[in-house]
């Protein structure tokens, strides 16, 4: 039986986006300190993803980030290093499209760790759901705001439409600001998308000068959403 996530804000690291605003683990710190003034513990989980650290690089970095998120009770997933999530105790993975199927990341993490999956299609949301899964990234739903693109946009009506057709809990991902989210909660077609779960950022909260505004904010905004 999958999993149910309970957090509604997916907060995805950059490391070299955060240097400017005083490093990644300070920034992840203003980002919950500020949620937790609005937000019951758990609503927001954050996913290291820094894909061109080594093995070493990757535990130092991510055993100092896990004491941060276990301080406000947010779960802590790690993109596609099953290793490294065993090793430090993570809650969970994130697997991009093209990496371990759900069901052998299942078999050696067993039943009590997330797992979540990057998707950019119906086909791959509908295989993700079909793989023993707990949630699905889908996008990008808009340009994004801290890197390129690698398919075109769905916008809110491909979002809708991929939200219609999951059995998981889907989280958009791409561009996503206070604005689109009121555009989503709007938009006819996103009406009754019940797999809808929040969103997936990173520019948003990472590159903002204030992230713990930016962490409440969006928070707001997903409370109002569909």
């Amino acid at each position: 039986m999958a999993l149910r996530p309970n957090f509604r804000l997916y907060l995805i690291t950059d490391r070299r986006l955060a240097e400017t605003n005083g490093g990644l683990l300070a920034v992840i710190e203003r980002a919950l300190h500020g949620a937790a003034q609005t937000a019951e513990p758990g609503s927001v989980a954050v996913q290291l993803r820094e894909k061109d650290l080594d093995a070493r690089e990757l535990v130092e970095l991510g055993s100092a980030l896990r004491r941060v998120c276990s301080a406000y009770g947010a779960p802590m997933l790690i993109n596609d290093r099953i290793d490294v999530a065993i090793a430090i105790g993570a809650d969970g993975v994130h697997l991009p499209a093209r990496s371990y199927s759900p069901g052998d990341a299942r078999a050696l993490l067993g039943p009590s760790r997330l797992i979540g999956v990057s998707t950019h299609t119906l086909e791959e949301l509908a295989a993700a759901s079909a793989a023993d899964a707990d949630f699905a990234v889908f996008g990008p739903v808009f340009e994004p705001i801290s890197k390129t693109a690698y398919t075109m946009s769905t916008g809110a009506a491909g979002l809708a439409a991929a939200c219609a057709q999951s059995s998981i809990p889907v989280f958009a991902l791409g561009g996503i600001s206070v604005a689109r989210l009121g555009a989503l909660r709007q938009a006819p077609e996103f009406r009754g998308a019940t797999s809808f779960a929040g969103a997936a950022v990173i520019g948003a909260v990472i590159g903002s000068r204030d992230p713990a505004a930016a962490a409440r904010e969006l928070l707001a905004a997903l409370k109002a959403a569909p």
